[in-house]
C-alpha cells in the first residue's frame, strides 16, 4: 500500500486549508462584531441627536393647515 502516502497527505493539506479558512472568516466576523458595537470611529452619538433636530417640524405640530380644519 505504498500509493497512499501521497493521496492522504493532499488531505490532510485541504482539510488544514478549510480549517485555516474558517478561523480566518470567523476571526473577520468577531471583528466586525466589535465594530458594529462601538461603532466606525469617528461617529459620535450626538451626531445623530443632530440630525434628528434637522428633521423635526417647525413649531412641533404635524400639520400647518390648522386654519382649515375648524370650517
Amino acid at each position: 500500500m505504498p500509493g497512499r502516502g501521497r493521496a492522504s497527505f493532499t488531505k490532510r493539506q485541504k482539510e488544514r486549508s478549510r480549517q485555516d479558512k474558517q478561523r480566518e472568516k470567523a476571526e473577520r466576523k468577531a471583528q466586525r462584531k466589535v465594530e458594529k458595537q462601538t461603532g466606525p470611529e469617528g461617529t459620535e452619538s450626538h451626531e445623530f441627536g443632530s440630525v434628528e433636530e434637522q428633521w423635526a417640524l417647525p413649531n412641533g405640530s404635524e400639520n400647518d393647515n390648522d386654519e382649515e380644519e375648524t370650517v
